[in-house]
């Protein structure tokens, strides 16, 4: 039988390297902006070679973007594995909630990273960039939830509505004086959605 524990603390070595890195180069940039910090002076920080930076990040924005905020493919599996009489919407809320739970615990960081990306409108490319090809994994896992053939509209309005209740829950997140946990928020946008977007004044026998 073999011993699996050097892998395994391989692995966090790793991970502890990783993140090293991606809090070394937000903060930095975070102090400096994004055109005076150096690849260098990121490995520096994170007391790490150069060359050992590259094993992990191709560029500094890729360090300073850090790990996406879900794996497109993680979260298709487990939206697609929810009970099928669950509607999508809070299906895909049940399929967020790992996310939502990491990110509540590392909240410092996503606040420095939002902050950074914000200062930084260099850094957007990128990030639009993977937003529109999780929203397109996305799109396609939501048309075979509901038996839709690919490209239906509604699979991608779908994903296009739910990022943007996502995005708008992690801005009040990111307010200052904002205390209720990230998964509170996600929710309350996320009921907005599952309503259709009615009208808030109405009574809710109404909408």
């Amino acid at each position: 039988m073999h011993d699996d524990k050097p892998t395994g603390r391989r692995d966090r070595k790793k991970q502890q390297t990783r993140q090293a890195l991606i809090e070394a180069a937000l903060q930095l940039v975070d102090e400096r902006g994004l055109d005076h910090v150096t690849v260098e002076e990121i490995a520096e920080a994170a007391d790490v070679s150069p060359r050992t930076f590259f094993n992990y990040f191709t560029s500094k924005d890729e360090a300073i973007a850090g790990d996406q905020l879900v794996d497109p493919r993680d979260l298709c599996t487990r939206f697609l594995a929810v009970e099928p009489n669950v509607p999508p919407v809070p299906a895909l809320l049940l399929a967020l909630e790992p996310e939502l739970t990491v990110m509540q615990q590392d909240r410092a960081l996503w606040l420095l990273r939002m902050r950074v990306m914000e200062a930084n409108p260099a850094l957007i490319t990128g990030l639009i960039a993977r937003s529109a090809a999780a929203e397109s994994d996305l799109a396609d896992a939501v048309a075979q939830r509901l038996g839709l053939e690919r490209g239906h509209p509604f699979a991608a309005v779908f994903a296009a509505a739910t990022g943007g209740a996502m995005r708008t829950a992690m801005m009040r997140w990111a307010a200052a004086g904002t205390d209720r946990p990230l998964t509170d928020l996600a929710r309350e946008a996320f009921d907005i959605l599952a309503t259709g977007l009615a009208d808030p004044h109405l009574p809710r026998g109404n909408r």
